[in-house]
């Protein structure tokens, strides 16, 4: 018998937590509510799930510092919920980890529907194993896929998973130019209910962070995407 996936839901309001539940109970998975950031790392750990559905909105410690915190040791899925609506809000939790953003109210077939293409997505592209180093190197760059890790100019440079594979994905194809629907469903995958401008907003934060090279950068194709050049 296969063994029910199991996802962690964090919401300080019991009744939505509940209704979620709910829904996701008639769909076979096994489900833990908690009701603040404390105790929602606490039993991440514990109940070690396969996708959590994070409120941005919590006591004691907020859904963003939540995120952080377990970005820091681990991949798991992220779906963040608020009743936030501001693009400002929803770039900065998808800038820190999470792998969707559903606004409240919610419809219960999109949440659901949501889980699962998170789910399979991931399923779909697990973390390297270590036996099978996934790894570039350009002058004064390293990006390693295999332990999440760039180094620029000697230093260290953090960055949210997703942030990290885009940059990887185009410095592993030198001078090759992708659209942002072709980043954006490799990266985030096909059945990502998003817009390209998340590809956009994830270049700007590359940059910010890493300064253009004499050896390479990269680069903006005017009407068409981005190119890892290499010169």
């Amino acid at each position: 018998m296969t063994n029910k996936q199991k996802i962690l839901i964090v919401d300080d309001d019991n009744a939505i937590a509940e209704l979620i539940s709910l829904y996701l109970m008639k769909e076979c998975y096994e489900v833990k509510i908690v009701n603040d950031g404390i105790q929602a790392l606490r039993e991440f750990r514990l109940f070690q799930p396969d996708l959590i559905l994070l409120d941005l909105m919590l006591p004691g410690m907020d859904g963003y510092q939540v995120c952080r915190e377990i970005r820091h040791s681990s991949d798991v899925p992220i779906i963040m919920l608020s009743a936030k609506v501001e693009t400002f809000d929803k770039v900065l939790g998808l800038e820190l980890g999470a792998d969707d953003y559903i606004s409240k109210p919610f419809d219960s077939k999109e949440l659901v529907a949501r889980v699962r293409a998170v789910l399979r997505r991931y399923a779909a592209h697990p973390a390297p194993a270590a036996s099978n180093e996934k790894c570039v190197t350009y002058p004064d760059l390293v990006i390693n896929l295999t332990n999440y890790s760039v180094t620029y100019m000697g230093e260290k440079v953090e960055m949210p998973p997703k942030e990290l594979e885009l940059f990887y994905f185009l410095a592993a194809s030198p001078n090759q130019v992708f659209t942002r629907e072709q980043l954006l469903d490799h990266i985030w995958g096909y059945e990502y209910i998003g817009d390209t401008r998340t590809v956009d907003v994830h270049i700007k934060r590359l940059r910010e962070k890493i300064k253009d090279h004499p050896s390479w950068k990269i680069s903006t194709v005017w009407g068409i995407g981005y190119k890892f050049e290499v010169k």
